[in-house]
């Protein structure tokens, strides 16, 4: 699980009584998509044929700018969830990225999710040093975090790396 037993009202938006506005919950949004895109090729190299990740991906980008309803994004999300269940390694990993990144219009506490599940994949592909590797992974995410959440995501990650798989200690 990598959802806190107690949400925090930093991710919740100001509408649901949280403090998260619109426009950084979008930024939330695009740096998951990033984190989860990055990968996306670990699942389309084993399963070309397979569109549900690809299409998460591509359904999130139309919420951010408002073409498309949370709602369809995140059914798009467990599509895509749903695509990597019955995978093992990279591709698995790189599917549930997707499938949790499609999700963040709904909850944006998935945005850690999409991210971590991103290290997993980069860690599962059979390279000699796959601690290493998910370091790498987790430091250009972090080079991707835009200003305005970027403290928000830090200090997120600090205080569920623990759910997540201790993937973001670097």
């Amino acid at each position: 699980m990598i959802l806190p037993k107690v949400r925090d009202l930093r991710f919740v938006t100001i509408r649901r009584g949280g403090t998260l506005n619109d426009a950084d919950h979008r930024l939330l949004a695009v740096w998951a998509g990033s984190c989860a895109g990055h990968v996306l090729p670990l699942f389309e190299a084993e399963h070309c044929f397979d569109p549900r990740p690809r299409q998460a991906l591509e359904k999130l980008q139309a919420w951010v700018v408002g073409e498309t309803t949370m709602s369809e994004c995140r059914a798009a999300g467990g599509h895509a969830m749903a695509a990597g269940r019955r995978l093992e390694g990279a591709a698995r990993f790189a599917a549930f990225a997707a499938g949790q990144a499609a999700c963040v219009p709904h909850v944006a506490a998935h945005e850690l999710g999409a991210a971590a599940y991103a290290i997993k994949a980069v860690r599962s592909t059979g390279c000699r040093d796959e601690i290493q590797a998910g370091r790498i992974e987790c430091q250009w995410q972090r080079s991707q975090l835009p200003a305005a959440i970027r403290d928000l995501v830090l200090d997120d990650q600090r205080k569920r790396n623990d759910i997540c798989w201790f993937v973001f200690d670097s």
